[in-house]
């Protein structure tokens, strides 16, 4: 005799499933929905800080294109209750300072804080400091800003297989001369680009020994240190490097309070 079966036997199954069907949909919309409420706050917090920014560098009497910030690590609210911030991106385009009268023009300066440090009542209150462990900046220095600080009439700069390529009329026994040449480029104590032209000639220079003293003089005169704008974050230049865009900077600093930063 066959065996019979309840026609209902397979209901509870399908039943099962659909519950757990339901749950699955219900955590994958909740998990959506604190996935924007996620990046929501990062976007209030990456506009707060553009601002404190902005803020910052005009106070020190530099101009720029609006900051643009990005703020690392996920989820961002589990940083804000933990006061620890992974990484804090901010770029500059288009900074523009002034040394000694003379505008110094940066095509681009990006900064990138690491383990940023802010209490939860800080971000309330505004009050208090917003601190990085280490604070990394990358920048460029146009070559037309570089002259202008060395003050040669003529003078133009740049880069030729690495190093620092140095072109300027020079008037030399009464004969007006082209002189080309490269020079090394080195950060100096005191935080400068410091220039050292140690090859350069000058075609049709005359062959007298006077010729060459005077061509000489003239490269030991813009052999010097030149001053560079005070940059944002305690910044302290750490390297330079001539590249073909411009001359290129790297600066670093430790435990900055980047929400004061011309403090």
């Amino acid at each position: 005799m066959a065996e019979s079966y309840p026609a209902n036997e397979g209901r509870p199954r399908r039943r099962g499933r659909k519950v757990l069907v339901t749950l699955v949909v219900l955590l994958l919309v909740l998990g959506g929905l604190a996935v924007v409420a996620d990046r929501v706050a990062v976007a209030v917090a990456e506009r707060a800080i553009a601002d404190q920014v902005r803020q910052e560098v005009a106070r020190q009497q530099v101009e720029s294109a609006p900051p643009e910030v990005q703020v690392g690590g996920f989820p961002f609210l589990n940083q804000v209750v933990a006061g620890r911030y992974d990484r804090i991106t901010i770029r500059l385009r288009d900074v523009r300072g002034s040394v000694q009268g003379n505008a110094v023009n940066l095509p681009s300066l990006d900064i990138d804080a690491r383990n940023v440090r802010a209490s939860l009542d800080t971000l309330r209150s505004g009050q208090g400091d917003v601190v990085a462990e280490t604070v990394d900046g990358t920048g460029t220095i146009s070559y037309d800003s570089l002259a202008a600080l060395l003050d040669r009439p003529g003078l133009t700069l740049g880069e030729r297989d690495g190093r620092l390529a140095v072109t300027a009329p020079v008037d030399i026994l009464g004969q007006q001369l082209t002189v080309n040449g490269t020079a090394e480029v080195t950060v100096s104590e005191q935080g400068q680009v410091a220039l050292k032209v140690d090859e350069v000639d000058a075609e049709g220079l005359p062959a007298v020994p006077l010729a060459r003293t005077l061509l000489n003089n003239w490269a030991q005169g813009i052999s010097i240190d030149v001053p560079l704008p005070e940059l944002p974050f305690q910044l302290t230049i750490r390297e330079v490097r001539p590249l073909p865009g411009g001359l290129a900077v790297t600066a670093d600093a430790r435990d900055v309070p980047i929400n004061q930063a011309a403090g």
